[in-house]
């Protein structure tokens, strides 16, 4: 059996230009032959799918290749169609996790240098953080005349290295701790994304908040007089990035923010963008339902006004065996929470894909079928992994019935009601817990924000991946479980409010044996990347 990426090298794709074309797009970036960016528009026409999961294995559940597929097989029917992805991260690239481009015949290419270092878009993001960080020292150095007392603002990195977790940074002279975060978790990430133009980018950096001065109020990059500076270091990585699926499907992707520790969608400015030239554009957020689907919706929908015609959720057997302990009947509760939240909560209209692996049997797929049927969820086999768009035309048919009228989405929380509130409501709704626990640190923090205006905001809950509680080791459907709330963190320059569940991490570490050990290059060529 061929891997993704002797599959990806054995493609013929076709000229960036000609993919352009097909979207009526006309000027250029080009980066190479077959990636190129492109100026940003905003008149969104099409319908937009959004494609989720339920709770995953570590090894994911193809929500990428399924987007893919699916994009593949809309346009085999018909559909005037493009896709709007998130760049993936070398961090789970070379990790446990792998890359972001899709699998077997439904894949994004070129899948090596998309993979890889792309565009150069997350090292923009890197340099323009870590600018922002040698600035705050710099000004701190030079007798701080900002009076900063704190500073909250850290370093990052698009790499796992659990030993940049906690460090000492300013010897000798004005020593204090600090800790790098992974690039896909910088606030810089989640601004970049969620700014609607290049001016509202500018914007949102002068008011990140890098610190608080000695009278306990916030000092903001626009007051070191840093944002411009570090928006000519994003002005490339502002513009969407053009490639193409192995069909020719034309892909936007660009943006990358994790949806366990961030908010796990692609940029405002590329959905649009597709949206503006295309009549349906397929899109994903990362992970789970309870994490990138929710904060879809309830972050990147409510601020943007983006409006799903419809919801695509994968589903896998070896996902649902793993949350039942290898019982597949056991495993189902995952799934029917996840569609009674998409349903009853959101609103939306609702395919649920079953993305078939090899060693899957008909009877499991039926018995994953029937549990659908009963809670009113169409669910249809998507066989893309091996046929490419050829084996999503099915759930294409499925997903313009289910798109077909006016779009519409109700939310989990209100604009109005409190942080507390909002993290309450996600909690007992998507998740399912019996109640919220706020440690001292989080009510401490709290507090302190409180006059900001975090009450006003959204809020991105950083949780765990693998459980709809924030435990890992509670899978499938855990029941009368608390979430703990261990700080709170205000991200001016997304928007947003971080609530921090569990013991999720900024900075992820590699596994025993990552992903780069199997890696290698010859005559150009680059096996072990997937």
């Amino acid at each position: 059996m061929k891997t993704d990426i002797e599959i990806a090298y054995e493609a013929k794709p076709q000229p960036i230009e000609k993919i352009a074309a097909k979207l009526g797009i006309k000027n250029l970036y080009r980066y190479g032959d077959h990636v190129a960016k492109v100026a940003p528009a905003d008149s969104p026409k099409a319908k937009i799918v959004l494609v989720t999961a339920i709770n995953p294995t570590p090894a994911g559940e193809g929500k990428s290749t399924v987007s893919i597929g699916l994009a593949d097989g809309l346009n085999r029917i018909g559909k005037n169609t493009a896709l709007a992805l998130r760049e993936p991260s070398l961090g789970p690239v070379f990790g446990m996790k792998g890359g972001a481009t899709g699998g077997g015949m439904a894949q994004i290419i070129p899948m090596d240098d998309i993979n890889l270092h792309f565009t150069g878009d997350l090292h923009a993001i890197t340099a323009a953080n870590n600018l922002l960080c040698s600035m705050i020292d710099n000004s701190i150095y030079f007798g701080n005349p900002l009076h900063i007392a704190k500073v909250t603002f850290n370093r990052c990195m698009d790499c796992n290295d659990r030993a940049l977790r906690s460090i000492i940074v300013g010897m000798p002279g004005n020593a204090r701790e600090d800790c790098f975060n992974i690039t896909a978790a910088s606030e810089i990430m989640a601004t970049l994304c969620l700014a609607s133009d290049f001016e509202d980018l500018k914007v949102r950096l002068g008011r990140i908040i890098i610190g608080y001065d000695y009278d306990g109020k916030p000092v903001t990059a626009g007051e070191l007089e840093a944002n411009n500076a570090m928006a000519v270091l994003l002005k490339d990585a502002a513009k969407p990035n053009l490639v193409q699926t192995l069909e020719g499907t034309p892909a936007f992707v660009h943006g990358g923010p994790f949806a366990n520790i961030a908010h796990g969608c692609n940029s405002v400015i590329a959905t649009k963008t597709a949206a503006s030239y295309a009549d349906y554009v397929v899109t994903e957020a990362g992970f789970g339902a309870d994490l990138g689907a929710e904060k879809f919706y309830d972050v990147k929908c409510r601020t943007s006004g983006i409006v799903p015609s419809c919801t695509v959720l994968v589903a896998t057997i070896r996902a649902l065996k793993y949350g039942g302990n290898g019982d597949l009947v056991a495993g189902l509760g995952n799934l029917e929470k996840h569609i009674q939240n998409i349903i009853n909560v959101f609103g939306q209209n609702l395919v649920v894909a079953i993305n078939r692996f090899t060693d899957d049997t008909q009877a499991e797929i039926d018995t994953v079928s029937a549990a659908c049927k009963k809670l009113g969820a169409n669910a249809v086999l998507c066989e893309c992994w091996a046929k490419g768009g050829a084996g999503a035309e099915k759930l294409a048919e499925a997903v313009v019935k289910a798109a077909s009228g006016k779009a519409k989405l109700t939310f989990a929380y209100d604009d109005g009601d409190t942080l507390i509130e909002k993290t309450e409501k996600v909690a007992t709704k998507i998740y399912g817990a019996s109640n919220v626990v706020w440690t001292n640190k989080a009510k401490k923090s709290l507090e302190k924000m409180l006059p900001l205006g975090v009450d006003k905001l959204p809020i991105c809950i950083a949780k765990t991946q693998y459980s709809l509680s924030d435990d890992p080791k509670k899978l499938g459907r855990p029941e009368g479980f608390t979430v703990t709330v261990r700080d709170v963190q205000y991200r001016a320059g997304a928007g947003f409010a971080v609530v921090v569940a569990g013991d999720i991490l900024l900075m992820p570490g590699l596994s025993r044996k990552p992903n780069a050990v199997g890696m290698k290059i010859e005559n150009g060529k680059i096996s072990g990347l997937f």
